[in-house]
This record gives structure tokens, sequence and C-alpha cells, in this order.
């Protein structure tokens, strides 16, 4: 399999904050980000394994850092960072800008894990990627070490989930 320059997973999407994408604190809606975050991911994730399914196995972290507000336009831009021998790791850097001044303010980021599925819904392998930029040698480099948190946290909540019950609590 022939690894893949992260450059050519790389998807940008812009849009306008409107009025129904807001919380009471006219701010965006962190879940309505997230949504835009994954739907981008997805994409990524699709054109680095070029397959017809990729599944969301993660999100290992979503770091808000500044507010939304509706006088700005979002900006999500999603690549594939790292890859392991069938996940595939994708950073999302989530940029605002004030439509009125110009000013622009990485307002969150995220890393999230796609799983490539085959036609029988089983994980395929992927390929390997090539960092260019030094922002991406970064994330690539700093990828084994999320990996290795992403199997500890993996395996803290099959424990957790072992010691729970489905049963309703209450009437």
């Amino acid at each position: 399999m022939e690894a893949k320059k992260i450059s050519e997973t790389r998807v940008i999407h812009t849009d306008q904050v409107l009025l129904n994408d807001l919380n009471n604190y006219d701010t965006l809606f962190g879940g309505v980000l997230m949504k835009k975050m994954d739907a981008c991911a997805t994409l990524s994730a699709r054109r680095h394994s070029r397959v017809k399914q990729c599944v969301t196995a993660s999100t290992d972290s979503v770091n808000f850092l500044h507010p939304i507000r509706q006088s700005d336009s979002v900006s999500i831009e999603s690549f594939v960072c790292y890859t392991g021998r069938r996940s595939m790791e994708i950073f999302c850097k989530i940029v605002a800008e004030d439509l009125e001044t110009g000013e622009r303010k990485i307002a969150a980021t995220a890393f999230l894990t796609f799983v490539p599925l085959g036609e029988n819904k089983r994980p395929l392998e992927v390929p390997e990627v090539i960092p260019e930029t030094d922002e991406e040698k970064y994330l690539y480099e700093t990828g084994k070490e999320r990996e290795k948190i992403r199997r500890l946290k993996r395996e803290q909540n099959k424990e957790l989930v072992s010691r729970l019950s489905p049963k309703k609590t209450c009437t």
C-alpha cells in the first residue's frame, strides 16, 4: 500500500454562523461544531482510504479555546495526521473569523479516529501518511503517544462498561 501525502487528505469547510446555530450565550453550540467537524473529518478519512464507508471510532479531545459568535465565519480544516494499521487519526483545526474586523483566531482543535470498512463491514488496512509542513510533522511525530493514550482509555472504558448495568434505574 503506497503512502500518501497528508495534503491529499486536507478538507476545508467554511460556514457563516447563523442564528439557529447559537446557544443562549449567543455563541455557536458545541454540538453543532462537533457535527461539522465529524462531517469534515469523514471526508478526510475517505480521501485517504478511498472507501465508501469510514466510521468514527472515537473523538479523543475537543478543545474549545475561544467562543464563536454570530458575527463570525467558522472554517474547519481537517486532515489525516497519523495512521495505525487499520485506523486514521484526523486533526481538526477550527478558525473563527470576525467578518467585520477580519480578526482570525483558532477557536478549537480536535482529534478524531476513523476506521475504514470494507464490503463485509470489517476494518481495512490504511496507507501511511507523509507529513510535509512543520505543522504536519509535529502532529505526525506526536501521533504515536496519542495512540498509546487511546489504547489505555479504551481499556479503561471496557472496565467501566463491564461494571455498568443497562437496567432502568428510575420509574
